[in-house]
């Protein structure tokens, strides 16, 4: 360390202070030197300094030292410079603290900076000009300017040289105040006549290895006789200035006399030395010697300047002066105050009378004016006491609750004891770290979620909130479906919850019919050691969609069977035709059905019941009325939008079964076409033109025939047509009742031995006929037409399909002719064929009846 180190270690009885250390060093040494083992000195581990977060706490030597708290020991942080740090001063010492934590303890450390010889002796001139008369007598004394040498002891300044040493010598003259005067002694008479001008070089020199030097240029102007110096009228001045003093002031003034007259007898006054710490703050007046404040004066850097006063005649006599200036302190400094603790974290569980940090508070000033009385904001869980002189020791008075304050704002203010008083706040934000003592807490103490059915699977339904009074993870919820059922299926396959959000989906798509509402109970856990947690009950609503169109029980519509509602013409008005019945699975105003008469065949016969679905006539039934009535009734529900089912009725207005048969007889032709269709087509037409003439013959005969079939079939005592039960069953949505009715007529050429064979049942008002698209006139057996029959002539079934096609363009009575025509033609040609005959015709009159409906 260039130097050895003064240890040594003394233990102190204050409250808080542990230990006290002071060590040696010489100044200038290399950063990262050791200045000494800390952790051994103090009788510490090197671990307890690493848990505590050793640190050096100092308001202004802090960036001249480090501590390494892996090896506990002290190091140079920056290079140290004595002279700027102490100046003149001795000893050189630094005061610091050593501050631990977790519990807070402090040491207090002492560095001796010793000197070194790291500053030359220098002159504050480097040159300096002397007229001296001729006559002065041996032994004159001329002041010369002092050399400064920062460095003290030793290494400061011991001697001075002057070379060449012909005419004169110097001096060193001890003063009353212990500083010596450097004279410049004439030890041999000048002569201008052989030197008019001389150059002397002063050296000044200090003890210190090496040793090092400073010089000055002396120039002296030889002048002719000047027998009197100039002479002060005090050796001494003293004078007091307040610090602060306005830049200007005039601070003094110094007086000389010179008893020649001329310019022998003119002064001119000049500071021949200055101490470092006066330099650029005075200056004086060349002709009146007023000593004027040229820059600020602070007490605190400098309680005292000295100034020597020089005062020179024309002929080169001097004479020379001390000026004394003290300074008077002023209380312009506020207090400085210093948090010695970083740590502004505290957790909640902390007990009363647990240290959160110290504070240092100090006064520049002096007396009264540095006297600090400390004092912090009320109404806070935290109270202050004073350890010793300018520390202070912040503790918790309370318990803490962090949900109450999660961070104090700690003001500390600090007041001097100067008039008027001077004072500084510091603020220490002091948060409150958390402990996992609050569970979280639902919004709600139950939740109540409403759905509309058949959403899609995956949708947001609800979001439960639960919030935790804790902070960060001890606050974070998460939420957790418990295990429950639902219908004995697991409440899992119904809903999900989303963990972060608490935001409760549909995991299927739900069916109001199926289920209405069903609860599950939802946790949530925050994420503290241990965790805490809280349920609450979540209970689903289906909400009814209008997803359901309405059902027609009655007329059940079936795609294979006709129905029709017998209605006498000796109906009254009001008379009950049926009543349509219909059903809507959903619920509310969903399932409110609502019946109107779309079309009819006739809308001033009939009406329906708006909310009974009653089908009445309006009006007296007449002979001029339709046999056939087709009613179209629409059935809607209230739903938004609304749903509707559409119902035909059939109506029959006639008194008797066979007065409405050929009515609702209809045929289906079996659409069999071939290839040869278009053939028989022209040929079936060439033929027609061919026979016109003879059809002609036959028509009456024709006529006399279709006469005679109908009277047979008004005056049979035919029974009516049985009407069936409807099932609740829909068959493609076209049909009105499920069952079929088949009759099969026979005739021979005696209408007497004609048969007619009919289907019985247990209703007299609805006829059922039953038009197959696979044929006509079905028995009750599935019988086939003679169109399909492996037996049935193929001339007969091509006529037959021709006559179909042409029934779209001709009217009804053309094309009954044409067939009886054709027909009759046939029979007569196959007269050799004669178990033909009595089918054939009997298929004929099927026929004519069911393809002109």
């Amino acid at each position: 360390m260039g130097g050895q180190v003064l240890l040594f270690f003394s233990v102190l009885s204050l409250s808080s202070v542990l230990g006290q250390v002071s060590y040696s060093i010489p100044e200038e040494m290399s950063k990262g030197s050791l200045v000494g083992n800390m952790a051994k000195d103090f009788g510490l581990d090197v671990r307890r300094l690493k848990s505590g977060k050793a640190r050096i706490f100092s308001p202004d030597t802090d960036e001249y030292f480090e501590l390494n708290n892996d090896r506990g020991v002290l190091l140079i942080k920056n290079r140290i410079d004595r002279e700027a740090l102490c100046g003149q001063t001795t000893p050189c010492a630094l005061h610091f603290q050593i501050i631990l934590e977790n519990p807070m303890e402090f040491y207090s450390v002492t560095v001796e900076i010793t000197d070194i010889n790291d500053n030359p002796p220098s002159f504050e001139k480097n040159d300096v000009k002397f007229k001296i008369s001729e006559s002065a007598v041996r032994g004159a004394k001329f002041i010369l300017d002092r050399a400064v040498d920062p460095d003290v002891g030793l290494n400061g300044l011991q001697i001075y040289k002057l070379e060449p040493s012909g005419n004169f010598v110097v001096k060193l003259h001890d003063q009353a105040d212990g500083t010596n005067n450097v004279e410049m002694i004439l030890d041999k008479p000048l002569d201008r006549e052989k030197h008019e001008h001389l150059s002397l070089i002063l050296t000044a020199l200090d003890g210190g290895e090496p040793q090092m030097t400073g010089t000055m240029q002396i120039l002296i102007t030889v002048l002719d006789v000047n027998d009197n110096a100039p002479v002060f009228t005090q050796s001494i001045y003293e004078a007091s200035i307040r610090e602060n003093l306005a830049v200007g002031t005039t601070v003094m003034r110094v007086r000389a006399t010179d008893a020649d007259h001329g310019s022998n007898g003119r002064i001119t006054y000049s500071i021949s030395s200055i101490l470092d710490n006066a330099r650029g703050l005075f200056e004086v007046n060349g002709e009146s010697g007023e000593i004027r404040l040229i820059g600020n004066v602070d007490y605190e850097k400098a309680r005292t300047f000295q100034i020597n006063i020089r005062a020179s005649d024309d002929g080169g006599l001097v004479d020379s002066c001390k000026v004394k200036i003290d300074v008077i302190d002023m209380n312009d400094n506020k207090p400085d105050i210093h948090i010695m603790s970083k740590s502004n974290v505290i957790t909640e569980d902390a007990k009363p009378g647990t240290t959160v940090t110290m504070i240092h508070a100090k006064d520049a000033d002096s007396g009264e004016n540095g006297k600090v009385q400390c004092t912090m904001n009320e109404n806070i869980p935290f109270v202050m006491k004073s350890t010793t002189s300018d520390f202070y020791s912040l503790m918790t008075e309370s318990d803490l609750d962090r949900e109450s304050a999660s961070e104090y704002n700690i003001t500390v203010t600090c007041s001097d004891e100067g008039v008027p008083s001077l004072s500084s706040s510091v603020t220490l934000t002091l948060q409150i770290s958390d402990v996992n003592d609050n569970a979280p807490v639902f919004e709600r103490s139950s939740y109540e979620a409403y759905i509309v059915e058949n959403n899609t699977p995956g949708l947001s339904i609800f979001t439960v909130k639960a919030t935790d009074a804790d902070w960060n993870q001890n606050a974070r919820v998460s939420y957790i479906l418990e295990d429950s059922s639902v219908n004995g299926v697991p409440v899992s396959s119904y809903v999900s919850v989303s963990a972060d959000s608490g935001v409760i989906h549909a995991v299927r798509s739900f069916d109001y019919e199926q289920i209405k509402h069903f609860h599950f109970r939802v946790k949530a856990q925050d994420g503290g050691s241990p965790p805490l947690s809280s349920n609450v009950t979540v209970k689903i609503m289906i909400q009814d969609q209008n997803d359901n169109p309405p059902q027609v029980l009655y007329p059940v519509q079936t795609g294979g069977s006709l129905v029709a509602e017998m209605v006498p013409r000796s109906a009254d008005v009001g008379y009950l035709v049926t009543k349509v019945v219909a059903v809507d699975v959903d619920s509310g105003q969903n399932a409110w059905l609502s019946y109107k008469l779309q079309k009819a065949t006739d809308r001033a016969l009939f009406e329906v019941g708006l909310q009974n679905g009653e089908i009445r006539t309006i009006r007296q039934v007449t002979d001029k009325d339709a046999v056939k009535q087709r009613l179209t009734v629409i059935v809607e529900d209230n739903g938004q939008p609304s749903r509707s089912a559409t119902v035909i009725v059939n109506v029959a207005v006639a008194d008797s079964f066979p007065e409405v048969l050929s009515e609702f007889t209809e045929l289906t032709l079996d659409k069999e076409y071939n290839d040869n269709l278009t053939f028989y087509l022209v040929l079936a037409l060439a033929v027609v033109s061919f026979l016109f003439i003879t059809c002609l013959v036959v028509i009456i005969s024709v006529k006399i025939y279709r006469w005679r079939q109908s009277r047979i079939l008004y005056h049979s005592n035919l029974p009516v047509i049985p009407y069936y039960p409807p099932r609740y069953s829909d068959t493609l949505g076209t049909g009105t009742l499920p069952h079929v009715y088949n009759y099969e007529v026979c005739r021979t050429t005696d209408s007497r031995k004609s048969d007619c064979k009919f289907g019985r049942a247990g209703s007299q008002n609805v006829l059922i006929m039953d038009p197959s698209s696979t044929g006509t006139m079905q028995q009750i057996q599935s019988e086939k037409s003679i169109l399909d029959e492996p037996d049935s002539p193929l001339e007969v079934r091509i006529i037959i399909t021709i006559l179909y096609k042409m029934s779209s363009t001709l009217d009804r009575d053309t094309t009954s002719i044409y067939l009886s025509i054709y027909l009759s033609i046939y029979l007569s040609a196959n007269s050799a064929f004669p178990f033909y005959v009595p089918k054939c015709r009997c298929w004929l009159v099927s026929v004519k009846s069911e393809l002109f409906f």
